[in-house]
């Protein structure tokens, strides 16, 4: 989309549900053309409906765009997993459980996002998360 002598002027983080991304306050922050982004950004995530997707928008002089998706956060697919609507405000208060084969799941989906050299690595970035949020892994030191 973005021509190569552009000159970058704005880099947005934002967070919308997949398939639904609509012109806002927040897109207008971003200085570009809201439509075609929202259309984009809708065509690219159809198959994610449900989630939340992060999104990195980098923004040119001339109201061209490129935007990067990336994994859904891992407190919402914790949740999910332990099936629970909010998380604990407490650590020390038990808000759910999950099994080391759901942490696992979410490391390997979340991989490409953190800043893990292998799975287990991984898996330890998620499980603090957990920890933070009254989520106890089974079976997890």
């Amino acid at each position: 989309m973005a021509k190569k002598k552009a000159k970058v002027v704005k880099i947005c983080k934002l967070q919308f549900m997949a398939g639904q991304a609509k012109p806002g306050p927040a897109l207008a922050s971003a200085g570009i053309n809201m439509p075609q982004f929202c259309t984009a950004f809708n065509d690219a995530t159809k198959d994610r409906r449900g989630e939340i997707v992060p999104v990195v928008i980098t923004a040119y002089e001339d109201k061209s765009f490129d935007f990067v998706t990336k994994t859904t956060p891992a407190a919402q697919m914790l949740k999910k997993a332990a099936n629970i609507q909010k998380a604990s405000g407490d650590q020390k208060q038990v808000a759910g459980t999950i099994s080391v084969d759901q942490l696992k799941e979410i490391a390997e989906y979340k991989m490409p996002d953190l800043n893990a050299n292998d799975v287990e690595a991984a898996m330890r970035i998620v499980a603090g998360t957990a920890r933070n949020m009254g989520i106890k892994i089974e079976g997890f030191e």
